[in-house]
């Protein structure tokens, strides 16, 4: 059974997830909770209809920016595009997006408008940032969204309304000098083609322990 969270401030050890990685259920969304809870590998995905589930996978799908991988299509592409990228500079169109973008296999979605403010409310605190890709009318095309622990970021969501708007976004991401791993939570083939891989709970865990927390910036 998850650990049922009330008004603490705590969670439980994120070893004690079950086979699903389920290890907590309730509590809120305030900033404090969030931040300790990414502070110890463990993260929020719940729907409008159950309760606030908390998670910790037994194992992580990661990438290390060192070891990106970038196609010879996708270079090319990189060098022709009209497509230009920022950083932090429109964070709720980027969450929104997030929320409701349709993706092939996907009903509904998970990020809803509890989460948004809440997320809304880190970025303001200058925790959680957004990657943004705008065309050439300078209109949002794709986009990503996580929170930064030390030198790690916590990848949340993306979107693309365009082809590779994501897929740009993430590599401006991995060429960012302040972030030597990112956590992307569950396998995708888009971001293993990019180079992501497995990793055990226990050792993102222990790389956690290793950051400076007060470090937030990107």
């Amino acid at each position: 059974m998850p650990f049922a969270l009330d008004d603490q401030l705590i969670f439980p050890h994120p070893s004690l997830a079950d086979e699903d990685g389920l290890l907590a259920i309730g509590g809120d969304l305030s900033s404090q909770r969030l931040l300790l809870a990414y502070e110890h590998a463990i993260f929020p995905w719940f729907s409008e209809d159950t309760p606030i589930l908390w998670y910790a996978p037994h194992e992580r799908f990661v990438l290390k920016p060192a070891q990106l991988k970038v196609s010879k299509s996708m270079r090319q592409f990189m060098r022709n595009t009209k497509l230009s990228v920022r950083k932090n500079t429109n964070f709720a169109a980027v969450i929104q997006h997030c929320a409701t973008v349709t993706r092939s296999g996907q009903d509904g979605t998970w990020i809803t408008a509890d989460m948004q403010k809440a997320y809304i409310q880190l970025h303001h605190q200058g925790i959680a940032h957004s990657i943004e890709t705008y065309d050439e009318n300078n209109k949002l095309v794709g986009g990503l969204y996580g929170v930064k622990i030390g030198r790690v970021f916590c990848g949340e969501s993306m979107f693309a309304k365009q082809s590779n708007a994501s897929k740009l976004a993430f590599i401006y991401l991995c060429q960012q000098q302040s972030i030597d791993i990112i956590d992307c939570q569950v396998y995708t083939e888009h971001l293993a083609s990019l180079g992501a891989g497995f990793i055990s709970g226990e050792t993102y865990y222990e790389i956690l322990q290793q950051q400076k927390t007060n470090d937030h910036a990107l």
